[in-house]
């Protein structure tokens, strides 16, 4: 741990991921000591499904951010690591999780929420952050839709994507400062229908296509449908998602 109580040792899971890289980036030029770890870095290898590296990774760390996205095992992965953070120390464990997780019944919502009550009840010092999906994610979908001519078909969905520089740095600045629990959730800047984010999408792409609204069935899509993943109340982002696009992401 650093002698600088403004300087800290932070590990981030998932560091070279969507969310994780701009998080190490960001704690980087803030002049924090980061360990970006993974089971591909050369520095830092860790397997977070078996625990290989984690004990080496998290000696002498003040904080981790886990961003971390495993796509098996993902509560037992974490109870792994927290059990591992509490044994080397660590004073901080800062969790990024899903707005709506709760409302939205599909499986890895589910096993979201069983990994937030593993952080609570965990004993490590905690911040959880829930954030709705990246621009990224509602990009890399409305193009899959849009790979077959000339319909663009979406499901009727209330969503609201948002910039992930501002989701990481407030998660950075979260990770930095006191165990807080539960913080106010954070969202885009706008809650729109699936329908207008495809027709921004098309424009920017220019591509030609007609957009069509389609009601699907299902407890899931009903949540969507209702805006269940959406939290209107903390629209804090400011980049929306056509100045997303036009910056050719």
């Amino acid at each position: 741990m650093s002698d600088d109580p403004d300087v800290k040792t932070v590990v981030v899971t998932g560091g070279t991921g969507t969310l994780g890289r701009v998080v190490v980036e960001l704690l980087e030029a803030r002049g924090h000591a980061v360990r970006a770890v993974s089971r591909s870095s050369p520095r830092w290898p860790v397997d977070l499904g078996t625990g290989t590296g984690l004990a080496t990774a998290l000696q002498g760390a003040d904080v981790v951010v886990h961003c971390a996205n495993v796509p098996k095992g993902l509560v037992e992965s974490t109870r792994r690591l927290l059990t591992a953070a509490g044994a080397a120390g660590v004073r901080h464990f800062a969790h990024i999780s899903i707005v709506g997780i709760e409302d939205v019944p599909i499986g890895y919502y589910r096993a979201k929420l069983a990994e937030e009550r593993v952080v609570e009840e965990s004993g490590v010092p905690w911040t959880l952050l829930r954030a709705t999906q990246f621009h990224e994610l509602a990009a890399t979908m409305l193009g899959a839709l849009a790979r077959v001519p000339p319909l663009m078909v979406v499901p009727v969905a209330r969503v609201q994507p948002v910039e992930v520089r501002e989701v990481a740095a407030r998660l950075v600045d979260l990770a930095v400062a006191e165990p807080a629990g539960r913080v106010d959730d954070f969202g885009g800047p706008e809650v729109r229908t699936m329908a207008d984010f495809a027709a921004s999408y098309a424009a920017a792409r220019g591509l030609k296509r007609r957009i069509v609204s389609l009601r699907l069935p299902g407890k899931a899509f009903r949540a969507l449908r209702e805006g269940r993943g959406t939290t209107p109340e903390h629209a804090d982002g400011k980049v929306a998602f056509e100045e997303f696009l036009a910056a050719g992401k």
